[in-house]
């Protein structure tokens, strides 16, 4: 029966670990221009490799590259990182509320370590119980090209003329357009919201009140102000049972 038990799980395992292979390639080519982010920001190969396999988080990251650069305090980056991570901790909900009553502490740690919007997504839309094995499967082969990536992306930076780096700087940008277009196109709601915080962005560099604190400050204020205010004037309703 162990045994049974056994093999059950490795062929999960490699469900999970076939399935993670397109998100590993995707991972692999946005890691790369994060890795521009990181050389810009000071990192040397083997910390950004770090950084990106512990972290496993393109906006979270992005922050903390980003308030490196601008010399950001300890604080700050803990707090903006938190905030921009925040969602993984609804997401960690819901998959909490798919897993079998009996699946361990250690498993549930476990999964919630290796949450990504992909992983989450490719996870969550499996049939009954979750098995963290699948989940373990997918990190398998998507984690380690993100960690790669990243490492990749810094010894490009270091080899790679200036103007090249800083042309390639700009694919990551073009990551997060490709994030926040499509549901700012089919919900007004969040077009506001991207609308307005590159314009109150702005203004929070040319107004002398704001301008004296350091960006990593700024961003975290913004963050908070933006989203609770947005929470408050555009509530989600919740769907009625029918």
């Amino acid at each position: 029966m162990q045994d049974r038990t056994h093999s059950e799980h490795g062929h999960v395992f490699a469900q999970g670990a076939r399935d993670g292979i397109p998100i590993g390639l995707g991972y692999f080519a946005v890691a790369f221009s994060l890795g521009i982010s990181a050389k810009a920001a000071g990192l040397d190969p083997f910390q950004a490799f770090t950084a990106s396999l512990l972290t496993i988080a393109s906006a979270g990251e992005y922050a903390a590259f980003t308030l490196i650069a601008a010399g950001a305090s300890y604080l700050e980056m803990a707090a903006v990182i938190f905030i921009t991570n925040c969602r993984y901790i609804l997401m960690s909900c819901a998959m909490s509320q798919r897993l079998d009553p009996e699946t361990s502490t250690l498993h549930r740690i476990g999964m919630g370590t290796f949450i990504t919007d992909e992983i989450f997504g490719a996870s969550i839309s499996r049939e009954g119980y979750l098995n963290p094995q699948y989940t373990y499967g997918l990190a398998s082969t998507s984690v380690l090209p993100w960690a790669f990536g990243t490492m990749f992306g810094v010894i490009a930076g270091n080899i790679l003329p200036a103007s090249v780096v800083t042309a390639l700087s700009v694919s990551i940008f073009g990551m997060f357009i490709a994030i926040i277009v499509p549901p700012a196109r089919k919900d007004p709601v969040v077009l506001f919201t991207v609308l307005a915080s590159f314009l109150l962005s702005w203004l929070s560099g040319q107004v002398s009140l704001f301008s004296s604190v350091s960006e990593g400050t700024r961003i975290m204020i913004l963050t908070v102000i933006i989203a609770s205010a947005v929470a408050l004037l555009f509530p989600v309703k919740e769907e009625q049972d029918a």
